[in-house]
């Protein structure tokens, strides 16, 4: 066998081992498509605020065990007199069982935050598999799909959860439930509309030609190319799912067993904070609930101008 037989037509050895594998290509694309979208984001003020005002409240719930301790809800254990005004030892002063509010309002972001969160991808995921599998099938089942998605649109969605709410157990659970099945007809009527828009582009048609099935098709073409949307959507949902836990717990129809902030609410409600003039006990739950559902609808907004710059949301 002569020399020139042997040589690798190829090219030089090596050459193809120092080439990237394909998941080296695609992990350093997801970083630079991270960066870009870093970069995008930083130019909104706004969404900078929201981000920087989440990661307090994140950080404070995270950080509540340690801060204010697992007993600051102990009625049996209060350390103060009842409707204490605020002073050194007491920054917000005290409920009608004689608790450190501040240390309930740090507990109670927990619950806050958690149900909000819960109930946001509850809701998201409800409306994204709606929207996808009636944006690809069509036919009498996007169109059942459709009407129903109508029918909860025209229902007012507090009326839904409150109604879910009081025939289920008083859990936490029962609030994550109610908020999610109530408000997912938004997001599938958007995903919906942007699946169908995917589904029109050729590389979807020869993906079929292809053999790609109706699985392989929503899950590798469509799915990519939705979740930007649904993203935003999210962000978006959370601060509705935070401002409904606090309207149901205000309601009393919240766990009675844990502390929220509306919960906090219902008990300055109860103990006749309003008309006493208790301020101490109403504000601070109130300005806690209108702070988060701010912050998230900025990083909603901000994210949802990255990713659709025609939108033209103002910085």
């Amino acid at each position: 066998m002569t020399a020139e037989t042997t040589e690798n037509p190829a090219g030089p050895p090596g050459k193809a081992a120092d080439a990237p594998s394909p998941r080296a290509l695609a992990r350093r694309r997801r970083r630079a498509s991270a960066a870009r979208f870093w970069k995008q984001y930083r130019a909104h003020r706004a969404g900078l605020f929201g981000l920087a005002a989440l990661t307090l409240f994140v950080l404070v719930a995270l950080t509540a065990p340690l801060t204010v301790g697992s007993d600051v809800d102990s009625v049996t254990d209060a350390p103060g007199q009842p409707l204490e005004s605020p002073s050194g030892r007491f920054p917000l002063g005290t409920d009608q069982f004689g608790r450190d509010l501040l240390g309930l309002l740090v507990w109670g972001s927990r619950v806050s935050l958690l149900v909000g969160l819960l109930a946001a991808a509850l809701s998201v995921a409800i409306g994204a598999v709606i929207g996808i599998t009636a944006g690809h099938f069509r036919g009498w089942y996007a169109t059942v799909m459709m009407r129903i998605t109508d029918w909860f649109l025209v229902m007012p969605t507090l009326v839904l959860a409150i109604v879910l709410a009081t025939v289920m157990s008083r859990s936490l659970g029962t609030i994550v439930l109610a908020i999610g099945v109530t408000t997912w007809p938004t997001t599938a009527r958007l995903v919906r509309a942007q699946t169908l828009a995917v589904e029109s582009r050729p590389y979807i048609e020869r993906a079929r030609a292809l053999g790609g099935g109706h699985w392989h098709v929503m899950s590798r073409h469509v799915l990519p190319n939705v979740m930007p949307l649904v993203l935003a959507q999210t962000t978006l949902i959370i601060s509705s799912a935070i401002l409904a836990e606090a309207t149901l717990a205000f309601l009393g129809l919240g766990d009675p067993t844990v502390v929220s902030w509306g919960g906090l609410l219902q008990d300055a409600r109860e103990a006749g904070s309003v008309s006493s003039g208790d301020w101490w006990y109403l504000v601070p739950p109130g300005v806690g609930i209108a702070v988060v559902a701010l912050a998230f609808t900025l990083c909603g907004r901000a994210v949802e101008a990255v990713l659709n710059p025609r939108l033209g949301v103002s910085r």
